[in-house]
């Protein structure tokens, strides 16, 4: 063990053990404080990584609800107003309203499901786990063993 000798007043030398190491680095109290701040700053960024991708999640999330509010109002609208207006046009020309009205009702629920599955559709591609943050976790004990291979093993 390496020992610093300081020299007093009395004149005395006197001894006590180093704390610094055989490399001439920073003590252990440094090493740790290092650590500790390095370790909260990669909290903040994880924290930070994850706001991000919900963040961009929820966007995607906002124009399916958007996309099936709006199959919604035009599947509504069009069995109110449209459908009668079409199922007398319809019932005019063919002579018989009763299947003009069913006619035109089945196109307009056609278009409906149209617009509803292209909604459900871009709802199920919206991924709200934050995958890349996930991953970064799992990987978190291999680099801090100093493995930085993980993503190839895997």
């Amino acid at each position: 063990m390496k020992e610093d000798t300081k020299f007093v007043a009395s004149g005395e030398a006197k001894t006590r053990p180093s704390t610094q190491g055989s490399a001439g680095g920073d003590n252990i109290v440094d090493l740790v404080k290092q650590l500790a701040t390095q370790g909260s700053h990669l909290a903040e960024q994880q924290l930070t990584l994850v706001k991000a991708e919900i963040r961009e999640a929820t966007g995607d999330l906002k124009t399916a609800i958007g996309s099936m509010l709006g199959a919604a109002v035009v599947g509504i609208s069009g069995l109110g107003v449209t459908l009668m207006a079409l199922a007398y046009l319809l019932g005019d020309a063919i002579d018989n309203l009763g299947l003009a009205t069913l006619i035109v009702g089945l196109a307009t629920l056609a278009l409906a499901y149209f617009l509803y599955s292209a909604g459900a559709k871009k709802m199920s591609a919206t991924h709200l786990a934050p995958e890349r943050s996930q991953r970064t976790l799992e990987r978190t004990p291999d680099i801090a063993r100093g493995d930085l291979h993980t993503e190839q093993k895997r």
